[in-house]
C-alpha cells in the first residue's frame, strides 16, 4: 500500500538524490507531498513563511525519508522537519500521527565510508558503525532504541538494522532498489512506536 511521504534533505547537496528517490517510487510518487524541481524558490522568504509552507506539506504524511548527506547538520531545516514529523500536531481538532522515519545514506564517490565503517569481529560477524558526529542528535537518539532489542545475530548481539532502531539508516543503492520495502518498514514501526523509546525533540 502506498504511503504519503515527505523527503527531508539538504538542497545544495542532495536534490539529485531526492529526484532519484521520487523516480524509484514510480506511481507511488503521486503520494509524495514535498518539494520537487518545480517547487518555488523560497530563498528570500521569511522563516515563519517557510515553516508554514513545510508544515503544510508534512502534516498529512505518514513516512518521512531523510537523505543523510555529508553536510546534513549544516541545514537549518532538516532537524526541525524530523522533529515536526515525529510529534503529534493538532490542527482544527485533528491530530497528526507520529511519522515513520527512514534515513537514506547518500553514496559519495561510489561508497559510504564518509559515514559508515564496517568491521569484522573475531566471531566472524560484520558490524557497521557510524560517525555520529555527522548526524543530528534527534537521529542518533532514535537509533538502537527499541525497548526490547531485536538482534540480527544473537551470537554477537548485533542490533537488527530494520527493527532495532526507530530511524534505520539504509544505503542509497539498497533504498533505490526497493523503496517500498523500507517505507513500509518505517510505517510499520510508526504503528508500533510505543515499542521504542522515542526522542521527539531536538
Amino acid at each position: 500500500m502506498a504511503r504519503k511521504t515527505f523527503i527531508s534533505y539538504k538542497y545544495s547537496e542532495a536534490r539529485e538524490l531526492r529526484d532519484d528517490i521520487l523516480e524509484s517510487l514510480g506511481d507511488d510518487a503521486t503520494y509524495y507531498t514535498g518539494e520537487t524541481s518545480d517547487s518555488p524558490d523560497l530563498t528570500d522568504a521569511s522563516t515563519e513563511y517557510i515553516k508554514k509552507h513545510l508544515s503544510d506539506m508534512m502534516y498529512t504524511t505518514s513516512v518521512t525519508i531523510v537523505v543523510i548527506s555529508p553536510n546534513i547538520i549544516k541545514s537549518q531545516w532538516v532537524d526541525w522537519e524530523i522533529e515536526y514529523c515525529l510529534k503529534e500536531i493538532t490542527r482544527k481538532n485533528r491530530t497528526s500521527k507520529t511519522n515513520g522515519v527512514v534515513g537514506v545514506i547518500q553514496e559519495i564517490e561510489g561508497g559510504y565510508d564518509w559515514l559508515v565503517r564496517t568491521e569484522k569481529r573475531s566471531d566472524g560477524c560484520n558490524v557497521r558503525t557510524y560517525t555520529n558526529g555527522l548526524l543530528y542528535e534527534i537521529i542518533n537518539n532514535n537509533r538502537y532504541n527499541r525497548k526490547e532489542p531485536t538482534f540480527a545475530c544473537n551470537r554477537c548481539n548485533t542490533v537488527c538494522q530494520l527493527n532495532g532502531s526507530y530511524i534505520s539508516l539504509i544505503d542509497q543503492i539498497d533504498f533505490l532498489s526497493n523503496p517500498h520495502k523500507f517505507i513500509e518498514n518505517a510505517y510499520d514501526k510508526s504503528e508500533d512506536y510505543e515499542s521504542y523509546s522515542l526522542t521527539k525533540v531536538r
